[in-house]
């Protein structure tokens, strides 16, 4: 079964720095239809004006992986990290027991564009521990590159939690396979581009929220390139 979530339903807050596209329930926008789905909690795309972000803040009992399409984002946290992330890297800060972290536009000129993704944990009240791991665009194109699992591995942001998050990009008619299992769960969401999933057709801000579903067939359909994330849930 595949249920389709459309772009223009997300909640939706702009600040004038921050536009912001709100997945699930989060901040002033509250639908107890979408508080989240499985362990995934949070995803929003967030698009922040040059030299503007968010100041410090706390976070406890959370997997929150940074995913950059655009721009730079600037990272200082409570455990000593400084980095600045870029396009085809994924960050994996987990909160465990409280870190207190602040990011920024890393760029004076260029807006950033990105998405942060929510997981509940497995477990909680752990020691807080971060990753910042960049990959070769090559690896996403045609194929599933996988961002987070709870068994890391090379290339691979470990995550306390049963699920794996995935990107691919896909050409104007590339197939793409991915199996599923009818045991999980999947949520896909279109970053760029149009794509087919099941013969559902989706453009950019939608999704598809997956159950019972052997495994998933993904065409992109339009003119220009199309980027999907993939999650794939207990």
């Amino acid at each position: 079964m595949i249920q389709v979530r459309k772009s223009a339903d997300r909640g939706h807050a702009n600040h004038g720095w921050l536009d912001s596209h709100h997945t699930f329930s989060f901040a002033d926008y509250h639908d107890p239809k979408f508080m989240g789905f499985r362990s995934l909690r949070v995803i929003n795309e967030d698009r922040v004006a040059p030299a503007q972000g968010f100041g410090t803040h706390a976070h406890r009992d959370m997997e929150i992986l940074s995913y950059v399409i655009s721009g730079k984002l600037a990272h200082r946290d409570s455990m000593g990290h400084e980095e600045v992330l870029g396009p085809n890297e994924i960050q994996r800060m987990s909160a465990g027991s409280g870190i207190r972290h602040s990011e920024f536009n890393g760029s004076q000129q260029e807006p950033a564009h990105f998405f942060q993704i929510w997981i509940e944990p497995r477990t909680r009240g752990d020691k807080p521990s971060y990753e910042q791991i960049a990959f070769d665009a090559s690896e996403k194109q045609g194929k599933f590159r996988t961002l987070a699992a709870p068994e890391g591995g090379p290339g691979v942001a470990t995550i306390n939690q049963d699920a794996k998050v995935s990107v691919a990009e896909l050409q104007p008619g590339e197939k793409l396979e991915y199996a599923l299992g009818g045991s999980r769960y999947g949520w896909l969401h279109v970053v760029r581009g149009e794509v087919s999933v099941n013969a559902n057709a989706l453009s950019g801000g939608d999704a598809a929220i997956v159950g019972n579903e052997e495994r998933l067939n993904i065409q992109a359909t339009g003119d220009s390139a199309a980027e999907v994330l993939l999650f794939d849930l207990a």
